[in-house]
């Protein structure tokens, strides 16, 4: 029998992420084969999961795909695992439009039961109430039970567990206050960027889950021996011959959605390599740079002279390259404001990326090209371009409530590059060359 469920929230900062990294590598530590799952286009929360797991999480987001498409991820990838687990979003019916792509919407489209994480600082018996209204909000969804967050004493414990008997839930846990578990603002990067910190946090969580969750009551209350829901594949890509696609990933770049990579295999043979550690350019038919945290390592990426040069003619030469927020950095002419001074990336683009006066940019984002042709992606960096008129736009932006988002989309001979981290799942990328 397997099991599944979605580590949901009352609200962003009640500790899902640590709970769920916690339960991730506390399965995996038990023999059991555990797949991971994210609500939204998170691209930071899926390094914690395979740093986890080993295994790759894959993003389950109803406005970058659809939802026969995430049905068919669900499916394909959960489909040799013991358990499958999927870390929810926000709170649990935040979604883009009232609760549609929420965790909820999520756990109805894939029938799987909640798992509610719940913060408990600075409330108790509330929670009772706040409990009951998550439970009964949506008819049919299923709760399996509550792990309590950030329990300070005993009697809090047997508050917190009184409310939950209360509200009809099982109580599977109650963790105490441990700021040594706290996660750094993912906004800044900061040591999200660094693998063995990752793992530490994992293995911390894991230990402390063990310790205050009952793994084996979660595993019974959301076994099941049903199928999946049905969903059809989307349509492969189509490429001409199998091509050579170079792909950049190491601690710079690491914004990858899983299942972009799955699609461009569908097209021919992926190479990686490590722009930080000076890799040559690979033999390709396309180059994919994707985000990541190039300011973090500016000093050692603008030190890779022989690779910087590689790129440049290649691009000149007329190279097919999908350079997305960090990856577009790269190919810009250097970064400012970052400490030491301007590091000089690769001088294909002609502007600069600048981290001085920082400010947020986050958001879905529906992109329309000339050709009236749509794609789908995400925004989510703190930098900005010192001359972003540089280059003409060559699509339009707009953000979830269908408003213009102001976010270019470039093209330099068969570079194509921005901000917009994008989402190729069910679609063909190959047709922003056409």
């Amino acid at each position: 029998m397997k099991s599944r469920f979605l580590i949901g929230a009352l609200s962003s900062g009640s500790g899902k992420t640590t709970v769920t990294m916690g339960i991730l590598r506390a399965l995996a530590d038990r023999g059991l084969k555990v797949q991971p799952f994210k609500c939204g286009p998170d691209y930071i929360d899926t390094r914690f999961h395979e740093a986890a797991t080993g295994s790759a999480s894959v993003n389950l987001d109803t406005w970058l795909a659809s939802e026969n498409h995430v049905k068919d991820l669900y499916a394909r990838y959960g489909a040799d695992a013991d358990v499958c687990v999927t870390e929810g979003v926000m709170g649990l019916y935040d979604g883009y439009d009232r609760s549609a792509g929420s965790s909820a919407d999520i756990a109805r489209l894939t029938d799987t039961p909640v798992v509610l994480v719940a913060g408990a600082r600075s409330t108790s018996y509330t929670l009772a109430a706040q409990l009951w209204g998550m439970k009964h909000f949506r008819p049919g969804l299923q709760f399996a039970g509550v792990v309590f967050n950030q329990v300070g004493s005993a009697r809090h414990e047997r508050l917190l567990r009184q409310a939950a008997e209360d509200a009809g839930l099982p109580c599977l846990g109650a963790l105490p206050r441990l700021p040594e578990l706290e996660i750094p603002s993912r906004h800044l990067g900061l040591q999200l960027a660094d693998d063995n910190e990752m793992r530490h946090r994992c293995e911390k969580a894991a230990e402390i889950v063990g310790r205050y969750v009952d793994l084996a009551e979660l595993l019974q209350r959301t076994g099941t021996d049903s199928a999946f829901p049905a969903a059809e594949p989307a349509p492969a890509m189509a490429a001409e011959r199998p091509l050579r696609i170079a792909v950049a990933r190491d601690a710079a770049f690491n914004f990858i959605y899983r299942e972009n990579l799955s699609r461009l295999a569908q097209a021919g043979q992926l190479t990686f390599f490590s722009p930080l550690a000076g890799d040559p350019l690979p033999e390709a038919d396309l180059v994919y740079f994707p985000g990541g945290y190039p300011e973090l390592y500016a000093r050692e990426l603008a030190a890779q002279e022989a690779l910087k040069r590689q790129v440049r003619e290649y691009a000149e030469d007329g190279g097919r390259i999908l350079a997305e927020c960090g990856g577009m950095i790269w190919l810009s002419q250097g970064i400012e404001g970052v400490a030491g001074g301007p590091c000089a990336m690769c001088g294909v683009l002609p502007f600069a990326a600048t981290m001085e006066g920082a400010r947020l940019h986050m958001g879905y984002r529906r992109i329309v090209d000339a050709s009236d042709r749509v794609w789908k992606g995400h925004e989510f960096h703190y930098s900005s371009l010192t001359a972003p008129d540089a280059l003409p736009s060559v699509a339009t932006q707009y953000n979830a409530a269908g408003e213009p988002a102001g976010t270019p989309l470039y093209r330099y001979k068969n570079v194509i590059a921005g901000y917009t981290h994008l989402y190729w799942g069910e679609t063909d990328i190959l047709y922003l060359w056409n």
